[in-house]
């Protein structure tokens, strides 16, 4: 679009011609029509223009989210299947430290996460101009060779994500069949189950949700996801207590798994990997601002999106720590690396695939929920880079029988996201390793995405002088937990090296 500033608010035509321009291919981040606009303020609905009350600041239609609808896409990122690990990481650890452990993580979380708010408007938190995605937070706030970083860690998570959900849900899947093979013939039988089937049902189911434009429109399959991660995780909670009832022994110690059940240079190994899965448990702040883009305001979208993470962030813990101690207070050494599907509990056979499926029917939302914004980069890259290729941009309106709307398929979305799904399921495929797959994606992203950008935008944004006792603070901070990323990475990557020992690729998983 060539770049000729409006002398004059623009009618009601060019309004809805502007928007097309706007949405078109999704590109929900850094698009150049809002330079046509002087300070922002062309679409401000404070004017008194036909039609300009459904557009926001921006140009764009307006954003309708609320807290509510933004607590529902955190819950549905947060509380994913890391929670089915946090038993097992509490083992490693032990009374003490499990349970600190929880809560130090999400204290960062929610402290980081607030500066991150901050950073969605560059300059005033009012009438800033927005920062559509995370990228473009740290492109505006810092430039250079931080968006360069943060592009290559933020979107190789996204990746890995995609991949992690892609194996927690074949695992649930086969956990569904092995629970009903086990109470036909008995816990004993072997009940040999291939997960490449499992994996490629999610991956098809996966490609149809993928033509879902944009984060915006997924507001319902959060909330179904939000409400199936609350139903797992109180199930898997309900047994933990349950088994502790049954038994009525409090097993673990304050110490974790003991030297003897694993060798000591296992214990430090696991110990770290520990700390990767609860890291991962926590890992949201990615979408952070892809989600707070969605909200409406006033009040401005910081002070919202602040109660949003105080909700959502306050609710994921207090079941982190329920799930996480009642299932090592069930299983002490020996609690399996996913809750629910490593058939520490067998009966209720019925109840567990209950679980399993609300896994299953979350995971579907959250890989949506998070892989939304790779999609847009790169769709926003090609239509950039390709502007007049029909194949790139052109909406195809497709009738949707019984409904008076139509939907717009586009190609190049078809084929891309379609390729994306393919390759993260034929990965899966590869390398099934739940636990250390989630420990190591959780050690990658925690430091960088988590911690170091938000500190670092929040010290620009606020002009904090160094060597100033807030900007120690922060920087502290900082390095504490990029000792912490390390420590798990290096602990994760340890396991995958002795998974891959033993493991035929492409074999049966269980």
């Amino acid at each position: 679009m060539d770049e000729k500033p409006y002398t004059s608010v623009p009618d009601q035509n060019q309004q809805k011609k502007e928007h097309s321009t706007f949405t078109k291919m999704g590109q929900a981040a850094d698009t150049d029509t809002r330079n046509h606009v002087p300070n922002h303020q062309a679409f401000d609905v404070s004017v008194d223009v036909p039609g300009s009350k459904c557009f926001d600041d921006d140009g764009r239609l307006k954003r309708t989210g609320t807290m509510w609808t933004s607590s529902a896409h955190i819950i549905t990122a947060v509380i994913g299947s890391g929670v089915l690990s946090l038993a097992w990481a509490t083992a490693q650890l032990g009374w003490i430290a499990g349970p600190a452990v929880l809560f130090l993580f999400s204290f960062v979380t929610y402290y980081t996460s607030g500066l991150l708010c901050d950073c969605y408007r560059s300059g005033d938190s009012l009438t800033g101009k927005r920062n559509y995605t995370y990228m473009d937070a740290v492109r505006s706030i810092l430039g250079g060779m931080s968006f360069k970083f943060c592009g290559f860690v933020q979107y190789l998570n996204l990746f890995g994500v995609a991949i992690g959900y892609t194996i927690a849900s074949s695992i649930s899947m086969m956990a569904i069949e092995r629970s009903n093979c086990f109470h036909s013939k008995g816990d004993k039988s072997p009940c040999r189950v291939n997960s490449n089937p499992y994996m490629i049902a999610f991956g098809i189911l996966e490609i149809v949700f993928s033509q879902i434009p944009d984060i915006d429109q997924l507001w319902w399959l959060s909330i179904v996801a939000a409400v199936m991660s609350f139903t797992y995780s109180t199930i898997g909670l309900g047994l933990g207590v349950a088994k502790v009832a049954e038994t009525g022994e409090w097993r673990g110690s304050l110490t974790g798994i003991s030297v003897g059940t694993v060798t000591e240079t296992q214990k430090i190994w696991r110990s770290f990997q520990a700390l990767g899965a609860i890291a991962f448990a926590y890992s949201y702040s990615m979408i952070l601002i892809e989600i707070q883009d969605t909200v409406k305001s006033p009040p401005s979208e910081a002070k919202t999106m602040k109660k949003a993470t105080l909700i959502s962030v306050a609710v994921t813990t207090f079941f982190y720590m329920l799930c996480g101690c009642f299932g090592y207070a069930a299983f002490g050494d020996l609690s399996p690396g996913n809750l629910l599907t490593g058939f520490g509990f067998y009966n209720p056979y019925w109840l567990l695939d209950i679980a399993n499926l609300a896994i299953v029917v979350h995971l579907v939302g959250a890989y949506q929920v998070y892989c939304q914004p790779l999609f847009a980069f790169v769709e926003k890259a090609a239509a950039n880079r390709f502007p007049d290729s029909e194949f790139i941009t052109k909406e195809i309106k497709i009738p949707i029988p019984g409904f008076n709307k139509h939907f717009n398929l586009n190609l190049f979305r078809l084929v891309w996201r379609t390729v994306f799904v393919i390759l993260t399921t034929v990965i899966s495929m590869l390398l099934p390793f739940f636990n250390d797959v989630v420990s190591l994606l959780g050690a990658i992203g925690f430091w960088p995405l988590t911690v170091y950008f938000p500190i670092e935008m929040y010290i620009a944004q606020k002009r904090i002088p160094k060597w100033r006792t807030k900007w120690l603070s922060l920087q502290i901070l900082s390095f504490a937990c990029l000792i912490v990323s390390i420590a798990a990475a290096a602990g994760s990557i340890a396991g995958v090296l002795t998974d891959l020992q033993t493991y035929k690729p492409f074999s049966t998983s269980y």
